[in-house]
C-alpha cells in the first residue's frame, strides 16, 4: 500500500522533470533548436495548429532554422505566427521555406533568461514538494486508519523524503546545465 503511494509520487515527480526539460528546451540559448517553435500555433484552415505539425523543421547550421511547410499556402500563416510570438526573430520567406536566423544573445538577455530558468526551476521544486506533501498525507491517513503499522508509516515517510531529495537534486543539476549553456554561448 505504501509502496503504491511512493511509486505514484515518483511517477508524478518524473512528469514534473519531463515538463521542466521540455520548458527548458524551448528556451533560446543562442543556438537553433526546433523545440523553440513547439508552443507557437499558426492558423491552419481556421484551426490553431502547432508549426511542427504543419512543416518539417531543420537545423542546417547552429544559428539557422529552416521551416519547410507541407502545404505551401500556409507559409504566410506560419510567418505571421512567428512574428506574433515572443521569439523576437524575423522570419525570411522565399515562397517555399521560411528561414529563421538566430541572433547572438546579448549579455542582458542572457541574464534575463537565467532569471526565467531559476523561476521555472523553483516552480518545478514546488510541484515536487506538493507531490511529497500529498503522499505524506496519504501515508499518515492510512496509518491513522490502522491499515499500516506506525513503523511502516515512518519508513514510508522517510522513503518519500529520499525520493523527493533525489528529484530536487536532479532539478538543480538540470538548472545548472541550462544556465551554463546560456551563459557560455
Amino acid at each position: 500500500m505504501v509502496d503504491d503511494i511512493i511509486t505514484d509520487a515518483e511517477s508524478r515527480m518524473n512528469k514534473t522533470i519531463e515538463h521542466l526539460l521540455a520548458d527548458f528546451a524551448g528556451m533560446r540559448a543562442g543556438r537553433a533548436n526546433p523545440a523553440m517553435l513547439d508552443k507557437i500555433m499558426a492558423n491552419y484552415y481556421g484551426a490553431p495548429t502547432p508549426i511542427n505539425q504543419m512543416a518539417n523543421i531543420n537545423v542546417p547550421e547552429a544559428r539557422l532554422l529552416i521551416i519547410n511547410p507541407w502545404d505551401k499556402s500556409s507559409i504566410g500563416d506560419i510567418e505571421k505566427a512567428i512574428l506574433k510570438s515572443d521569439l523576437g526573430i524575423n522570419p525570411n520567406n522565399d515562397g517555399n521555406v521560411i528561414r529563421l536566423s538566430i541572433p547572438q544573445l546579448t549579455e542582458e538577455r542572457r541574464k534575463d533568461l537565467v532569471k526565467v530558468i531559476k523561476k521555472r526551476a523553483e516552480e518545478g521544486k514546488v510541484a515536487v514538494r506538493n507531490i511529497r506533501r500529498e503522499a505524506n498525507d496519504l501515508i499518515k491517513s492510512i496509518e491513522k486508519d490502522k491499515l499500516i503499522s506506525e513503523d511502516a508509516g515512518k519508513k514510508g515517510l522517510d522513503d518519500i523524503q529520499k525520493v523527493t531529495d533525489g528529484f530536487i537534486k536532479e532539478i538543480d543539476q538540470i538548472t545548472q546545465e541550462k544556465e551554463k549553456e546560456i551563459l557560455e554561448v
